[in-house]
C-alpha cells in the first residue's frame, strides 16, 4: 500500500516552491525571446491595452510547454543542491532511504508535469497558436501605414523605396512623401514628390491604396520607345491628387482563417494523423497526374505500325544504318531549326520538371512537417522526465544549492538539448534525416545521461571529482604531479626514526643494486613490449616501501625532514616497461602502428624520467639520514 511519508512531503513543499518561481523565470526568458520576433509588430501600432492583453495571453499559452523542461531540470537540481549542501540528504541515506526513494514524491509531481504539459500542446496550444495566429494577422492589417518609419527609406514594398518625413497616427495621413520607385530597370527610375498622402489596404487585403496630393512626377524616359523620337529625356508631372496601386505581398502575406488553420501548429495529434491520410492522398493524386502527363508530352511515343516497326528494327540491326544520315541529308537552315527547336523542348521540359518538383518538395515538406509536430508533442513532454532525471542526481552530486551552479549546469544542459532539438528538427523538415530520427535525437543524447546520472548517484559515485580526472589525464600525458607533505597539528604516534633510517639505506643498496642490473638508458625491445607479458615489480616493492617511511617520517616536527621529504619524487612504476597491463590491449596498441609509435615513444621518455627519479630518491635518503643521525647525536648529547 502507497504511504505518504513526512519526508515525501517535505520535499514536495521545497520543489514546488522552487518549481513555481523558476517556471515563472523560465516563461518571462522565453516570452522576452519570443517577443523580439514580432516588436515591430506592436510598436506605434497604437494597439489598445485588450489587444496587447490577448497577444502575450496567446503567448505565453503557446510557450508554456517549452518552460516546463526547463523549469523542472533548474528546481530539482536546486532542490536536492540545497538538499546536500545542509547536508539533509546525508542524513536521508543514513536513515536507510535511497535516493530514488527520496526522489519518488517529485517523480509522481514530474510525470503528473508531463502529462499537463502533453494536454497543453494538443488541447490548448493549437487553439492558442490559431488564435494569434489571427490576432497578428489582424494586427498587421489595422493600419498598414504605420508599418513605415518616419525619417528613414522603407525598402518593404517591392519594386520602390519610400519615405516619410512625419506620420499621423490618429488620421493615418503621411506628410512629405518621396517615392523612388522602379518600373522596369534603372534607366527606368521615377520620383515622386508629395505635399501630403494616405496610405491604405485594398478590399482582398492583398495591395496597398497610395492617396497623394499636391505633388509631381518625375519618370526617366531613356529606355522607352518614346524617348527615341522626343527631344527630352524625361517626363515631369504636376498633380493635384492621384492614386497609386501598390503591391505588398512581401510582408502582407494575407493568408485567410483556412490557411492558418492548415498549419501543423494549429492542430491537435487526433487532427495530425486524420489530415495526414488526406495529404497523403493528395500529394499521390498530383504524382500521377504529374506523371500521366509527362507520359502524354516529355515521354510520349508515336503511334508506329507493325511493318514500320519491324523494318526499324531491321535497318537497326544492319551494319549499314546511320542515325546521323537523316540529320546531314537536311538542309543547313533545317538543320539550324530542328536543332533550336530540340534545345527549346528540352529547355521547356527541364523548366517543367524544376517547378513541379519544387512543387512536390512543398507537399512533402508538408507531410513531415506534420508528422514532426505530431511527434513534438510526445517529446517535448518526455523532456520534462528525462530533465528530472539529470538534474535531481546532479543536485545530488554536486551539493550545491541557489543561484550559481545549478543556473549554469541547467543552462549547459539546455543548450545541448536545444542544439540537437532544432538541428535535428530542421534535418528531418528539409528531408535530410528521417522525421523519427531527427525528433529523437535530443531523446536519445539526454536519455542515456539521466540514466548514468542516476545511477551514479543512488550509488554515491563519484562524478564530478576533478582531482581524479586531472590524475588520469597527467597520467596519460606523462606530467609529473608534486608530492604535498605538510606539518600536522595533531600527532599521535612519533616517527621510528631509528627503523625509518635502516629501512632508507636498505632502499638506496636497494636502488643501486636495481640501476646495475637495467640499464634505463637501453631502448627495449617493441615486441617484448606489446606482444609479451612482464612488469617491474622490483621498482614498485621499492617504492612501496619509499611511500611507508615517507608516511611514518610525515608525523615528525621537524621542519629540515618535512622539506626533504617533499624533495621525493611521485614515481610511476609501470609506464616505463609497457603501455597497459592488460596483454591484449597492448597487442591491440602496438598492431596500430600511430598509437604504438606515441605509447613507445612514451615508454622511453618514462625510462629518462625513473632514471632522474632514483638519483633524487638516492640523494634525498642520503640527506633524510645523515638529518636523523643528527638528531640522534643532539638527543644522546642533551641527555
Amino acid at each position: 500500500m502507497l504511504r505518504i511519508k513526512k519526508l515525501d512531503i517535505f520535499i514536495a513543499k521545497q520543489f514546488g516552491l522552487l518549481f513555481l518561481g523558476t517556471f515563472f523565470i523560465c516563461q518571462f526568458v522565453l516570452m522576452m525571446q519570443f517577443l523580439w520576433r514580432y516588436v515591430d509588430e506592436l510598436i506605434g501600432k497604437g494597439l489598445s491595452l485588450e489587444v496587447l492583453a490577448q497577444f502575450f495571453w496567446y503567448m505565453g499559452l503557446m510557450l508554456m510547454p517549452q518552460a516546463f523542461p526547463l523549469a523542472i531540470l533548474l528546481s530539482s537540481l536546486i532542490t536536492f543542491g540545497n538538499l546536500g549542501e545542509s547536508s539533509e540528504l546525508t542524513a536521508i541515506k543514513a536513515a536507510g532511504i535511497s535516493l530514488m526513494q527520496a526522489m519518488r514524491s517529485l517523480i509522481v509531481i514530474v510525470c503528473m508535469i508531463a502529462c499537463c504539459s502533453f494536454y497543453f500542446q494538443n488541447v490548448i496550444g493549437p487553439d492558442a497558436n490559431k488564435s494569434f495566429s489571427q490576432l497578428l494577422l489582424s494586427m498587421k492589417q489595422k493600419s498598414p501605414e504605420l508599418e513605415i518609419p518616419e525619417g528613414i527609406f522603407y525598402d518593404g514594398i517591392p519594386g520602390c523605396n519610400l519615405y516619410v518625413q512625419k506620420k499621423e497616427v490618429g488620421t493615418g495621413m503621411l506628410y512629405g512623401v518621396m517615392i523612388y520607385r522602379m518600373n522596369g530597370s534603372y534607366e527606368d527610375a521615377a520620383i515622386i514628390l508629395a505635399d501630403s498622402g494616405k496610405l491604405q489596404s485594398t478590399a482582398e487585403k492583398k495591395h496597398l491604396l497610395l492617396t497623394l496630393y499636391s505633388g509631381e512626377w518625375f519618370e526617366n524616359m531613356q529606355s522607352q520607345d518614346i524617348a527615341g523620337s522626343a527631344s527630352v529625356p524625361y517626363r515631369r508631372e504636376t498633380f493635384g491628387t492621384k492614386q497609386i496601386v501598390l503591391d505588398f505581398d512581401g510582408g502582407f502575406n494575407m493568408a485567410d482563417v483556412a490557411g492558418i488553420s492548415a498549419d501543423a501548429r494549429s492542430k491537435s495529434i487526433g487532427k495530425i494523423m486524420h489530415d495526414l491520410d488526406s495529404i497523403r492522398h493528395f500529394n499521390d493524386s498530383v504524382g500521377h497526374s504529374f506523371y500521366n502527363d509527362a507520359k502524354r508530352t516529355a515521354f510520349s511515343m508515336p503511334a508506329v505500325g507493325r511493318a514500320d516497326s519491324l523494318r526499324a528494327v531491321a535497318e537497326a540491326r544492319s551494319d549499314t544504318m546511320n542515325i546521323d544520315s537523316v540529320y546531314l541529308r537536311l538542309s543547313p537552315e533545317d538543320r539550324q531549326r530542328a536543332v533550336k527547336a530540340a534545345l527549346n523542348s528540352v529547355q521547356m521540359y527541364a523548366s517543367e520538371l524544376d517547378m513541379k518538383g519544387d512543387y512536390m518538395k512543398g507537399l512533402n515538406r508538408n507531410v513531415r512537417t506534420h508528422q514532426i509536430e505530431a511527434i513534438g508533442k510526445v517529446t517535448l513532454a518526455l523532456s520534462c522526465v528525462i530533465f528530472f532525471f539529470i538534474g535531481a542526481p546532479l543536485g545530488a552530486i554536486i551539493r550545491k544549492g541557489g543561484l550559481g551552479v545549478p543556473v549554469i549546469i541547467s543552462v549547459l544542459v539546455f543548450i545541448v538539448y536545444f542544439i540537437f532539438e532544432n538541428s535535428g528538427m530542421k534535418m528531418a523538415r528539409d528531408g535530410v534525416w528521417t522525421v523519427w530520427f531527427g525528433k529523437l535525437i535530443s531523446t536519445a543524447v539526454l536519455t542515456p545521461l539521466a540514466v548514468f546520472f542516476t545511477y551514479k548517484a543512488n550509488n554515491d559515485s563519484v562524478v564530478f571529482n576533478f582531482d581524479i580526472y586531472r590524475s588520469i589525464f597527467c597520467s596519460l600525458l606523462g606530467i609529473r604531479q608534486k608530492r604535498h607533505v605538510y606539518r600536522k597539528e595533531v600527532i599521535i604516534n612519533d616517527p621510528d626514526y631509528a627503523a625509518d633510517a635502516a629501512m632508507l639505506e636498505k632502499i638506496t643498496l636497494d636502488i643501486t643494486e636495481y640501476s646495475r642490473c637495467h640499464n634505463l638508458l637501453h631502448a627495449p625491445n617493441p615486441i617484448s613490449v606489446f606482444f609479451r607479458e612482464g612488469d617491474d615489480r622490483r621498482i614498485r616493492e621499492i617504492s612501496v616501501e619509499l611511500e611507508a617511511v615517507i608516511e611514518d617520517l610525515s608525523n615528525t616536527r621537524d621542519k629540515v625532514i618535512l622539506t626533504e621529504l617533499n624533495r621525493y619524487p611521485i614515481m610511476a612504476t609501470h609506464a616505463h616497461t609497457r603501455p597497459f597491463r592488460n596483454k591484449w590491449l597492448n597487442a591491440t596498441v602496438g598492431i596500430l602502428l600511430p598509437l604504438g609509435v606515441f605509447f613507445y615513444l612514451r615508454m622511453l621518455r618514462f625510462r629518462l624520467r625513473l632514471l632522474r627519479d632514483l638519483r633524487v630518491v638516492r640523494a634525498a635518503n642520503d640527506a633524510l639520514v645523515a638529518r636523523i643521525a643528527e638528531m640522534g647525536n643532539g638527543n644522546a648529547g642533551r641527555h
